[in-house]
């Protein structure tokens, strides 16, 4: 079957739009082609495929603040407490932490082996 390159990115702009996607593998989940067929379209590095991501983009940090705003709206305490989380400072959400364990970047290593009986 041969494909239409345009044609296909015109149908993943609109499947982005139409059912908010947010990765590239839901995008080939709603188009007529393939994954094959679609980097083979659309390379990593090509200007289509920077205009889809900066769509799925878009999509995420819309969501995200949607989310964050009824977070906001909540008068549950674990909801408010989650919105907490994610815009607390490392001291503040250290402070929240019933246990915190901080991690060095050295870790002494010692074998110990038992002694033989002889």
């Amino acid at each position: 079957m041969a494909y239409d390159k345009d044609k296909i990115f015109e149908q993943a702009k609109q499947a982005i739009t139409d059912n908010n996607l947010f990765f590239i593998e839901d995008i080939v989940a709603f188009i007529p082609c393939d994954k094959t067929t679609f980097y083979k379209f659309f390379p990593l590095k090509s200007n289509e495929y920077n205009t889809l991501k900066d769509m799925l983009e878009e999509n995420k940090v819309t969501t995200k603040s949607a989310i964050r705003v009824k977070l906001f709206k909540s008068n549950k305490a674990g909801e408010l407490l989650a919105l907490y989380r994610l815009i607390a400072t490392n001291d503040e959400r250290q402070a929240l932490n019933q246990q915190y364990i901080e991690h060095s970047g050295s870790i002494e290593h010692k074998v110990i082996r038992p002694k033989r009986e002889t």
